[in-house]
């Protein structure tokens, strides 16, 4: 097999080293990826100044042309975000505006940028949501231009008002298991098939 890379952006909002439900998960996916000989990498998008707006670069000290350019590196971007008050983190939702920029990048043939890159996307939280959560996420993912494969996210609610979190689970449950599995091994391929055979030009 060809080799792959990917790259995971959490959108947790504790900075590191502070443990995180969403960096959690994150790892767990890539340690599913790398059985596929993708190679990973996690970046948490709160250690970084990147600042509001919707264009690659926001002037001086902004930190986001520089996780712009790991993502347009990689094959798969991984998208992971908690949940908060049955949304996705202001975290998340800064980096899909900073990734809306993409829509008027092209390649050397005119297609979108992020043409032939896969998106897979994961939501944890111990409340409702994580359903809308992917919608939203892959939907703009979409709309600029990354290709979502068949059952392609991952999630993990907890009881709602109980406190506890993906972190104090003493084991991954079956299911959350399966699916990150499910969701790893349909990226690969779908990102080797993408590979092989790029999206014709307009």
């Amino acid at each position: 097999m060809a080799s792959l890379t990917a790259v995971a952006l959490v959108c947790t909002l504790k900075k590191s080293p502070a443990e995180s439900s969403s960096d959690r998960i994150a790892r767990q996916l890539l340690a599913e990826l790398a059985g596929y000989e993708v190679t990973g990498k996690v970046i948490r998008v709160v250690d970084h100044d990147v600042r509001p707006g919707v264009s690659a670069d926001e002037g001086e000290g902004d930190q986001w042309p520089g996780i712009r350019a790991e993502i347009a590196a990689a094959d798969i971007l991984l998208f992971c975000t908690p949940t908060w008050l049955g949304h996705m983190s202001s975290v998340a939702q800064r980096a899909l505006e900073r990734l809306d920029a993409e829509l008027s990048e092209t390649d050397d043939a005119g297609r979108p940028a992020m043409f032939g890159k896969v998106a897979i996307a994961a939501a944890v939280g111990n409340e409702d949501g994580a359903h809308k959560i992917i919608a939203d996420v892959f939907q703009g993912l979409n709309d600029i231009g990354f290709t979502v494969p068949a059952q392609g996210a991952t999630y993990w609610n907890g009881e709602a008002m109980s406190g506890v979190d993906y972190l104090d689970l003493e084991r991954t449950p079956d299911a959350v298991a399966s699916t990150n599995a499910t969701a790893a091994r349909n990226a690969a391929h779908l990102a080797r098939l993408l590979r092989s055979a790029q999206y014709p030009a307009g």
